[in-house]
């Protein structure tokens, strides 16, 4: 069926969000509906080093952005007219600290019956930011997820949880498990030494 053009301010107001990474599993506000989503010209990457939430300046860890080209499978959550503002504020303090994204909104198409395309508010990678880490390899992108802690806990878990979340929508991210992969067999090699009572291997 085609896609039906609506407004992120639909008829009752109601704004649209889309999530992709940690929004997927806690999103922090209210809301009516989540749908899984499509949004076309962007995709998932890990090409944001993090300074606050999942590192620091001096060891920085990695976090997801929107980056331009191809497409990103997610979440649109739907919250009511009157959260409007209040939702946004929300999302600029928690996703803007370092301002290292651009709010936008996007085209996202809902996977629901009606195949209904939204405007969604979505956080968008600025690759002119310092933060900007671009593509990196796999061994760099686990060495950054390993080190990273910041104020809302270990890199590692945030990486994990965002597999868990995309597994539980019924898809796959290829890079994204094959890092949580790495993640589980470093763990894995950690806690076995440590049982051992020898060191880390390298």
């Amino acid at each position: 069926m085609a896609a039906n053009s609506q407004s992120s301010e639909t008829a009752d107001g109601d704004l649209w969000v889309f999530g992709y990474g940690s929004l997927m599993w806690k999103p922090g506000f209210a809301f009516l509906e989540q749908t899984p989503a499509r949004l076309i010209g962007e995709h998932r990457a890990l090409c944001v080093y993090s300074f606050d939430h999942r590192g620091t300046p001096e060891k920085p860890g990695l976090v997801l952005g929107l980056d331009r080209g191809g497409a990103c499978r997610g979440i649109a959550f739907r919250v009511a007219a009157h959260l409007r503002n209040d939702t946004i504020a929300y999302l600029r303090g928690r996703e803007q600290t370092t301002n290292v994204y651009r709010e936008v909104m996007r085209s996202v198409w809902l996977e629901n019956e009606a195949r209904d395309r939204v405007s969604a508010l979505a956080y968008v990678v600025d690759r002119g930011h310092v933060q900007y880490a671009g593509r990196l390899s796999l061994a760099e992108q686990l060495r950054l997820v390993q080190q990273g802690h910041g104020r809302s806990g270990d890199n590692r878990d945030y990486v994990l949880s965002t597999v868990a979340a995309i597994e539980k929508q019924g898809f796959r991210d290829a890079q994204l498990h094959q890092l949580a992969a790495m993640l589980r067999d470093a763990g894995t090699r950690h806690h076995d030494a440590r049982a051992a009572g020898g060191t880390e291997p390298d």
